[in-house]
């Protein structure tokens, strides 16, 4: 799924993936996630912590060079201030993606998922497994 959305630069949606897998975050967290959140001055952390909306509890994640470039390239791109959302609605009533359109990006993400499993010829649990233990 990365490289699918690397190469049709998806760069939003790449940031999105890949904070996603690292954070771990339920998706209400990772939607609300702001740049001072994830970043330390200019430049995206190795490191982040924020305070989970369910628990109110803090959860500390790694966030890998894969992902920091992501990241980066993203708040370059939407020309991001520290203050802003990371991922910051495209609808004026909202300040950051909501979660039921984040809910629709991962469906589309699944089924992109699915049909290229199908086209290989492997078993969905296969695939996620395969791609968790592989690094791109």
């Amino acid at each position: 799924m990365r490289v699918r959305l690397q190469m049709e630069g998806r760069v939003r949606e790449l940031a999105l993936f890949n904070l996603g897998i690292d954070s771990k975050l339920r998706g209400c967290d990772l939607v609300g996630l702001k740049v001072r959140d994830v970043c330390h001055g200019d430049q995206v952390a190795a490191r982040a912590i924020v305070v989970q909306h369910k628990t109110q509890r803090p959860v500390q994640f790694e966030i890998t060079p894969a992902a920091r470039d992501a990241v980066q390239a993203w708040i370059k791109l939407a020309g991001l201030k520290p203050e802003d959302f990371l991922f910051p609605s495209r609808l004026h009533d909202s300040p950051h993606l909501g979660t039921r359109q984040y809910a629709r990006i991962l469906g589309h993400w699944h089924s992109k998922l699915e049909s290229t499993v199908r086209y290989i010829g492997i078993e969905v649990d296969d695939a996620l497994e395969i791609s968790e233990q592989t690094e791109i």
